[in-house]
């Protein structure tokens, strides 16, 4: 039951600044119960407890932090269908897409319990003591990671539920031991408090201090800023948009202590059609590429955004059947009257920049439903005028027509970083696939072939990053185990007594777990 409450510590608190109301872009009407935005002061205190909690978190057993985020997803399941119709309800997303990201959401935080249970993240190593080594002897080094701190988690528009309160940011800190300030997103609040009661619900359970996780509320930008510039929050994860990202890196910056900002921001996800996969397949190519431009009406950071290929008969077989294929989809409901705006605004500019072509538009809709667009431009206006590879949030396209392989080539080297590139090959274009491949390792985060980058696999192996402003730092991922190495920092202990050595490090290794001996698996 939604009492439109957040939590600080173990506390349900009515916010007392400003109101938040969720909004069905839907049907157009405000949602009950109205949300009270958190005051400084209850920052001030959510910070405090989550300060308390770090070290007896981070040194809870690894069976308790793993049994913690197990009983996270176990609580989120019993919730029913009440949150599955919320989420619905604040976001205009089907059913079908609600319930398979709540299964994403349970199946992340279970995939951290694995990763805690398992011990490799810590990366512990060991150099034991040669005393007798000439010239001179070698001390005795230990190493293993510690998390940072407690982080700030900013909750994502366009994934209610695996990139929010409890998504894989949250999942990932609260895995390598860090406390979890969250501030809701203002179009979820409903999906916000519930989903914040199930992790209030677990500390309990686990019998974790209260400060684990708090969850604030928002009625302006304070309180997510100051959360930022709170000298006891160590680390940000972010998802949202350039301006919103790189406003809380400089806030980050300007500390007296600077810290991380995993701010996942911007990209238009470059699809590079070679010339022999046209020939063999220009018609199937498009229709999976429409399908994929409408997934979710395009509010997808790995949405393809962007068409290169080579001028000829392939290509314009591709943008027949892509534009026929675009004109039979209907609209799709946007996230927000923001987000349906902004998406307006974009279409409309490239609809009437004299050196972009329109294909084709899909079927108009009403209320905040966004209708899809496919334009084309030539390589040489994509290089003139910077605009163009501005990313548009939904369901637009731009082809950029390229005269030969030197000019696509020129073309993907002037690209920002992306989160992915798909690339769309048969067997006779691989010489031309390695020539590109160099150039895509330094601008994308994750390379596909034949396949489109709006699925994203929560697993080991998973980059979901990239250069900026894909990302804000190119090094991490949002997305898999890896994504748990943002919050961790190395620690080398030298000559340190065996009683007073972590657990995971003594010579006995009474946890089990995987080790570095000597530069050798133990």
């Amino acid at each position: 039951m939604l009492n439109g409450e957040m939590f600080i510590g173990s506390r349900a608190v009515k916010g007392g600044h400003g109101e938040i109301r969720g909004f069905n872009p839907e049907s157009g009407e405000r949602l009950d119960p109205a949300f009270g935005g958190a005051t400084m002061g209850d920052l001030d205190e959510a910070c405090r407890l989550a300060w308390e909690a770090f070290d007896p978190y981070r040194n809870a057993a690894p069976e308790t932090r793993a049994r913690f985020l197990e009983q996270i997803a176990q609580n989120i399941l019993d919730i029913g269908d009440e949150l599955v119709e919320r989420v619905i309800a604040e976001s205009g997303l089907p059913r079908a897409r609600v319930e398979g990201e709540r299964g994403r959401t349970v199946g992340q935080l279970r995939l951290f319990a694995q990763v805690v249970r398992d011990g490799r993240y810590l990366d512990l190593r060991i150099d034991p003591a040669l005393p007798d080594r000439k010239p001179m002897p070698r001390v005795d080094l230990r190493l293993r990671k510690i998390p940072l701190g407690p982080v700030a988690v900013f909750g994502a528009s366009n994934f209610p539920l695996a990139f929010s309160v409890a998504g894989g940011d949250a999942a990932s800190a609260l895995a390598a031991g860090c406390p979890v300030v969250a501030k809701a997103h203002s179009a979820h609040p409903g999906t916000s408090e519930l989903v914040g009661r199930a992790i209030r619900n677990a500390v309990s359970a686990c019998g974790l201090p209260e400060g684990v996780f708090s969850l604030l509320f928002d009625s302006g930008r304070d309180v997510g800023q100051g959360l930022v510039a709170d000298p006891r929050i160590k680390a940000v994860g972010f998802t949202g948009s350039r301006g919103g990202g790189t406003a809380l890196m400089r806030i980050a910056q300007n500390r007296p202590e600077p810290i991380p900002v995993y701010a996942e921001m911007s990209s238009i996800n470059p699809v590079i059609l070679f010339r022999g996969a046209l020939a063999e397949r220009a018609p199937a190519i498009a229709q999976s590429f429409v399908s994929s431009l409408m997934m979710g009406a395009g509010q997808f950071c790995t949405s393809p955004g962007l068409i290169l290929a080579l001028d000829g008969e392939g290509l314009d077989a591709f943008t027949r059947a892509a534009g026929e294929a675009l004109q039979e989809t209907g609209a799709g409901t946007m996230l927000t009257p923001g987000i349906h705006q902004a998406f307006c605004q974009g279409v409309e500019r490239l609809a009437g920049h004299d050196q972009v072509e329109t294909i084709a538009r899909g079927r108009a809709g009403h209320n905040y439903q966004g209708q899809a667009a496919l334009f084309s431009t030539s390589c040489d206006a994509f290089a003139a005028d910077e605009s163009l590879r501005e990313e548009i949030f939904g369901s637009s396209s731009l082809i950029v027509r390229c005269p030969d392989e030197p000019a696509l080539a020129a073309v993907v080297e002037s690209l920002e970083g992306q989160l992915t590139a798909s690339l769309h090959i048969a067997k006779g274009d691989h010489e031309d696939v390695r020539a590109l491949l160099p150039v895509l390792e330094r601008k994308v985060g994750r390379i596909l072939v034949n396949g489109f980058g709006t699925g994203v696999e929560v697993s080991h192996a998973m980059v979901h990053g990239g250069p900026f402003p894909a990302t804000s730092d190119g090094r991490s991922t949002s997305v898999g185990t890896l994504a748990i190495d943002r919050f961790l920092r190395a620690v080398s202990y030298q000559d340190m007594p065996q009683d007073l050595l972590p657990e995971a490090l003594r010579d006995d290794n009474p946890l089990g777990l995987t080790r570095l001996l000597d530069g050798k698996d133990e």
